[in-house]
C-alpha cells in the first residue's frame, strides 16, 4: 500500500482509470433511487425575519412546497435551515406530519457548519450533533451528514463566491492533539448512530482533516467504526481555487467508502503560467466532474447511498432538478 501523504503535501496529478463494467449490479432502478433536493438557498428565516424553528406546521409545508414542485420526493434536511437538534418532542412530531403531508421522504440529514472540532465550539457543537441523532432517528432518516467546517467569516459571507476567501482562523490540520479529538467525538458521535439506527457519512471539505482524498480515508480508517463513511462532495475540493488532486484521484480513493454523496460541479480554468485557477459553479452535466464515469465507478465499487443534489448561485432548487434528472440519465439500469 502506498504511504499516505501527509496534510498540505502536492495534490495527486494522476488520472487513475474509472472504467467500470457494462454491467453494474444495482440496488435501485434508475427512476426509484433516491435523490434529495439540498436546501442550500434556503434561509434560516420567513421574509419577516422569524426563525423558523419559531414558525408554525402549516408556515413549514408552504416553504417547503417548492421542493414539491421541482419534482422531488425525497430532501435532505438541513441544519442552517431547521436545527433539529434544538426541537422538543412535539415540534418534531408535527416537522414530521408536516414532510408525510408533503410527501417528502428524509433520508439524510444535514449538520451544517457546526465543527465537533472547533476550539471555541466544539463541545457544544458535539452535543448539537447528539441531539441531531435522535431527531433523526425519530424522522426515520438513514444518515447524519457530519463536517469539519464551521460558519463563514463576515468577509466569507460578504463574498459573492465564499470559497474564494479565505476562512477565520481554524487549528492546523498538521495539529495531532486536534485531529486525535475530532477522532474521538466521531467515535463517540458514531456508537450513537448505531445505537439508534442511524450511519454517520463525513463530508470532504478543503482545508479540514477531510479535505483530500487520502487524508479523508486516513481519517476515516482511525475512527475505526463501521457506523460512519464518507461523503466524497467533490466539489467542496475541486472548487478551491489552487492546487487540488484530480477528480478522478478522488473518486477512485474516496467513492469506495462512501455511503452518501453530495453532488455539485464547477468550471475550472487554470493558466500554468502564472498559477491562476478561477472557479465557478455549474451543472453536473457541465463541470470539469464526469459524474457519468464517477458515479458508474462507484456504483461498481459498491456504493448504494442517496445523492444529494446541490449547487450554489441563481435558482439553486430549479438546478438541483435537472441535476437530478441528468443523474436518472446515468445511473446504470437493470440488464
Amino acid at each position: 500500500m502506498a504511504e499516505t501523504p501527509a496534510p498540505g503535501a502536492s495534490p495527486h496529478t494522476e488520472r487513475p482509470s474509472l472504467a467500470a463494467p457494462s454491467r453494474i449490479p444495482a440496488p435501485h432502478t434508475p427512476g426509484d433511487w433516491p435523490i434529495a433536493a439540498a436546501m442550500l438557498q434556503f434561509p434560516p428565516h420567513a421574509a419577516d425575519g422569524t426563525p423558523v424553528e419559531e414558525l408554525g406546521p402549516d408556515e413549514w409545508r408552504r416553504l417547503l412546497q417548492p421542493v414539491v414542485d421541482e419534482g422531488f420526493t425525497h430532501l435532505e434536511l438541513a441544519t442552517s435551515w431547521l436545527p433539529l437538534g434544538d426541537l422538543d418532542a412535539a415540534r418534531l412530531t408535527a416537522l414530521r406530519e408536516v414532510l408525510a403531508d408533503a410527501r417528502l421522504a428524509v433520508p439524510g440529514v444535514g449538520v451544517v457548519r457546526r465543527s465537533v472540532a472547533h476550539p471555541g465550539r466544539g463541545e457544544e457543537n458535539l452535543a448539537f450533533s447528539h441531539r441531531t441523532l435522535d431527531a433523526a432517528a425519530a424522522l426515520g432518516a438513514d444518515v447524519v451528514c457530519l463536517g469539519l467546517h464551521d460558519a463563514l467569516s463576515a468577509r466569507q459571507r460578504r463574498a459573492l463566491w465564499f470559497w474564494t476567501v479565505p476562512g477565520d482562523d481554524v487549528p492546523p490540520r498538521t495539529d495531532p492533539e486536534v485531529r486525535a479529538l475530532a477522532v474521538h467525538r466521531f467515535r463517540e458521535l458514531a456508537r450513537h448512530a448505531a445505537e439508534v439506527g442511524v450511519e454517520l457519512s463525513l463530508e470532504l471539505y478543503e482545508n479540514t482533516f477531510l479535505g483530500g482524498g487520502d487524508e479523508a480515508v486516513r481519517f476515516l480508517d482511525d475512527i475505526a467504526h463501521e457506523a460512519v463513511g464518507l461523503n466524497p462532495d467533490l466539489g467542496n475540493l475541486l472548487r478551491v481555487q489552487g492546487p487540488v488532486d484530480t477528480w478522478e484521484y478522488l473518486v477512485s480513493v474516496t467513492a469506495p467508502r462512501a455511503n452518501y454523496w453530495h453532488v455539485k460541479n464547477y468550471s475550472r480554468v487554470e493558466d500554468p503560467a502564472t498559477g491562476t485557477v478561477l472557479t465557478h459553479p455549474t451543472s453536473l452535466e457541465l463541470g470539469v466532474i464526469d459524474y457519468r464515469a464517477a458515479v458508474r465507478y462507484a456504483i461498481a465499487h459498491g456504493f448504494s447511498g442517496t445523492f444529494v443534489v446541490e449547487h450554489y448561485g441563481g435558482d439553486g432548487l430549479s438546478v438541483g432538478a435537472t441535476n437530478a434528472a441528468y443523474l436518472r440519465r446515468v445511473l446504470p439500469r437493470a440488464h
